[in-house]
Parts: C-alpha cells; sequence; structure tokens
C-alpha cells in the first residue's frame, strides 16, 4: 500500500492555489508614459472648455475638508467628535394639565 502523505493534495482548485497580482492598467506602465497621456489629456480638457479650474474659495474648501478628514484619520475611530451636538435638558417642562389638585 501507498503513502497519501506524499502525492500532491488534490482537493485544492485552482482559484485556491495563491498567486501574485499583475498590475494591469495604468499601474502596469511606466511612470512618465503615464504622466505623458495625463499631460495630454489635461490640454486637450482645456482645449474644448470641459477642464475645471478651481476658483481660490473652491482651492480653500478644499484643502479644509482634506485637513479634516486627515486628522480625523489620525484621532482614530473612538476618539471625541470636535463637533458635538448640543446638550438635551434632562429635565422635564412642567405641564398644567397633568398637576394633582
Amino acid at each position: 500500500m501507498q503513502d497519501d502523505s506524499t502525492k500532491p493534495d488534490a482537493d485544492i482548485t485552482a482559484a485556491e492555489t495563491p498567486r501574485a497580482k499583475k498590475r494591469r492598467g495604468f499601474a502596469a506602465m511606466d511612470p512618465t508614459l503615464v504622466s505623458e497621456i495625463a499631460r495630454k489629456g489635461g490640454k486637450a480638457a482645456h482645449a474644448v472648455g470641459t477642464a475645471h479650474e478651481f476658483t481660490s474659495a473652491e482651492a480653500r474648501e478644499a484643502g479644509r475638508k482634506g485637513g479634516k478628514a486627515t486628522h480625523a484619520k489620525r484621532k482614530g475611530p473612538f476618539a471625541p467628535k470636535t463637533e458635538a451636538a448640543p446638550a438635551v435638558a434632562e429635565t422635564e417642562t412642567p405641564n398644567p394639565e397633568n398637576e394633582v389638585p
């Protein structure tokens, strides 16, 4: 009788075998080529008039949002929120209809 411990495991399918992920699309390209393609796309968008140009107010708002997001990540998920909601009073307001004579 043969020893089964030396045989390759036939129960493992091709989907279960670990493989290195291959880079695809722009990730697989040379960074200088990607930059050149992006540059041409930007020039084309400006030529057609569909490119977005930030005003100083829009840029300021985007920077503020980015800063808030970065600092929120540093604080962690259990950090207290800086923008607290107003506290609700726990005392009930007296209702004259419920008073006992």
